[in-house]
């Protein structure tokens, strides 16, 4: 059964709603967001940046003794570098930088000598790209003045604030479209499954849904791999499950250059478990008709966020 992508009429009203609720939503959250942002990095950011001597000590001593710094020194480069572009080029292991970065710790299993190594290798590349206009003292061999030491407590500041809050209004913005599909199925009479251990989307008892579920299954070349999906639902009567991506987005540039992940999990999907994998996109933002023609063509069919009723044309009931 199609909901909305084959209504191509509504497209233009949907599209137009759907920006407009977006905007609404965060013209009233996202300045919180900033400010929390703000007052929880402040100090971090002070901190890290005088025990590194204001950039001129990065080392992989300093790295050992402080590795949750790692994040802040990302932002000190030029251009600020993102995560996996600082293991490419330092030719290091994912896991020491995700564990350096999401835990502030460094692998256990990790010989001393390789991880010296690494550091070394990380804190070579800071060095090598931090910003020569925020950090010009640093090649002139001299103490940074007090002006100078502002300066980069506030453009850094700035770019670690920035990155945190970008996080939180993502993360706000799936929480809530979650949480109203959520309470459409509470309505309804489903329950959250508590417990996903070795739960699959086909095993799932009936009349339960899930978030963050992961999925086994079938890449190109064969390989298993598993994928996340943000939320499964067994239907009552015992139909195939539904499986929900939920997608918001603040420019229209960003969704057109993402369209194809949703069309290579769907392919995925049906490839391990058959064509009658029910698979939907919920919309809210900027998606305009590139991204729902490539969709629509792709079978792939969404539910808008200003219009969620449509959930309940799946055949949800007891």
């Amino acid at each position: 059964m199609n909901i909305n992508n084959s209504n191509k009429q509504k497209w233009l009203t949907d599209i137009a709603t759907s920006i407009k609720q977006y905007n609404e939503w965060f013209i009233n959250f996202a300045p919180n967001a900033y400010q929390y942002a703000r007052n929880e990095t402040a100090d971090s950011v002070r901190i890290i940046l005088k025990l590194s001597n204001y950039g001129a000590n990065i080392s992989p001593e300093f790295l050992h003794s402080n590795p949750k710094s790692l994040f802040i020194l990302r932002m000190c480069t030029a251009p600020p570098i993102a995560r996996d572009r600082l293991i490419g080029l330092s030719e290091v292991k994912k896991s020491l930088v995700n564990q350096m970065e999401k835990n502030g710790k460094l692998p256990k299993r990790m010989n001393e000598s390789e991880l010296h190594q690494q550091l070394k290798q990380i804190a070579q590349t800071i060095t090598l790209m931090i910003d020569p206009e925020l950090f010009s003292w640093i090649k002139q061999k001299r103490d940074p003045k007090e002006i100078e030491i502002q300066k980069i407590l506030l453009v850094v500041g700035d770019r670690v604030c920035r990155s945190i809050a970008d996080s939180l209004i993502r993360n706000a913005q799936e929480a809530r479209q979650l949480s109203v599909l959520k309470s459409i199925l509470i309505e309804k009479g489903y329950h959250q499954l508590s417990n996903k251990m070795s739960v699959t989307i086909y095993n799932m008892p009936i009349g339960t849904y899930s978030f963050h579920m992961n999925v086994p299954v079938q890449s190109k070349n064969k390989q298993k791999i598993t994928m996340p999906i943000d939320m499964v639902i067994r239907p009552y009567n015992g139909a195939n499950p539904i499986l929900i991506e939920a997608k918001s987005a603040g420019d229209f540039t960003n969704v057109n250059k993402r369209r194809k992940e949703e069309a290579i999990k769907v392919r995925q999907l049906h490839a391990t478990y058959g064509e009658k994998v029910r698979f939907f996109l919920f919309l809210c933002g900027y998606f305009n008709h590139n991204y729902l023609n490539y969709e629509a063509a792709e079978g792939i069919d969404w539910i808008w966020e200003h219009r969620p009723e449509d959930l309940l044309k799946l055949n949800l009931e007891k």
